[in-house]
């Protein structure tokens, strides 16, 4: 049976998230610079959607196509210094905790660094911004083209003489009705590790939170976010990325974030890590994608 066409959003409705009294349409300026919560912005407000970069991160934190809802969440408080909780962190050159140095930052040092804009771009079709990193003998860039959907793009390049392990993910957190009230589809028989038990897991059906998730499985391709509450259904397509990473704290804290306020997304990432870590030799390239629309 086909399902119901999804929720349309009508003039001035499904504008409550953070940036909502920051995006002003400028007539013949898809972009412009502001500074919120100590961060520089870059604010994106196209005839075909609106978006917000940090340029702490490169990250992209808000998407919205026109007539519909953010597909986005992000925390509406942020941290004085430290990574934005929301939108799409990139965690590079390691995904979670450094496997050596324990006093690293968590999720690598991309998310805290500052990018440099390279190129951005807009015609009828949408936007294209990309955002650059050097560091060290490393070079990445995320390359974002935004319109009726959201396509992503991070492009990491070695160019030291050694080879070298590398582990990344785009961690993006996507916005819902009520964590409680969604279905991840796609994922039936996918095998991989459960990080809060430390088993071996093997999805059966749909998944469900129901107090905190965090799964890695290995598998990439297309899940779908079967939203009940907002009768929305979220195509996310992580393309050949060897890893799906599913993430909801549950019943437990989030610093700076309400209990309320987290109920409003599910975190569903596309990475390469642990045993699916990339290994790349001197002058090899490693990809991570993430394409998103509304199904």
């Amino acid at each position: 049976m086909r399902s119901a066409r999804p929720h349309r959003v009508r003039a001035g409705e499904g504008v409550d998230h953070p940036f909502a009294d920051l995006l002003r349409p400028a007539a013949g300026q898809p972009f412009r610079w502001a500074e919120h919560q100590g961060r520089e912005l870059l604010l994106v407000e196209h005839s075909r959607c609106s978006a917000v970069f940090s340029r702490q991160g490169g990250q992209l934190l808000h998407f919205q196509p026109h007539g519909e809802r953010p597909l986005l969440w992000c925390a509406t408080r942020w941290p004085r210094i430290g990574a934005i909780r929301g939108g799409v962190p990139v965690c590079w050159p390691w995904f979670g905790r450094h496997p050596m140095e324990g006093g690293w930052p968590h999720h690598g040092w991309a998310r805290l660094s500052d990018w440099r804009l390279i190129h951005k771009a807009a015609d009828d079709n949408g936007v294209r911004v990309t955002w650059r990193l050097d560091l060290h003998d490393w070079q990445v860039e995320l390359e974002a083209e935004l319109g009726g959907r959201m396509s992503l793009q991070l492009v990491t390049r070695h160019r030291d003489s050694e080879p070298c392990v590398l582990s990344h993910a785009l961690h993006a957190y996507w916005r819902v009705s009520d964590v409680a009230r969604v279905a991840l589809l796609g994922l039936d028989g996918a095998e991989g590790r459960d990080l809060l038990s430390r088993e071996p897991c093997r999805q059966g059906g749909e998944l469900r939170v129901i107090d905190g998730c965090h799964r890695v499985f290995r598998q990439g391709g297309r899940v779908k976010i079967q939203d009940a509450g907002w009768q929305r259904r979220l195509c996310i397509d992580g393309g050949n990325n060897p890893n799906t990473v599913v993430w909801h704290p549950g019943s437990r804290p989030l610093s700076e974030v309400s209990w309320a306020e987290g109920l409003g997304f599910l975190s569903v990432q596309g990475a390469a890590c642990g045993d699916d870590s990339a290994e790349l030799v001197a002058g090899e390239e490693a990809r991570l994608s993430l394409e998103a629309w509304v199904g």
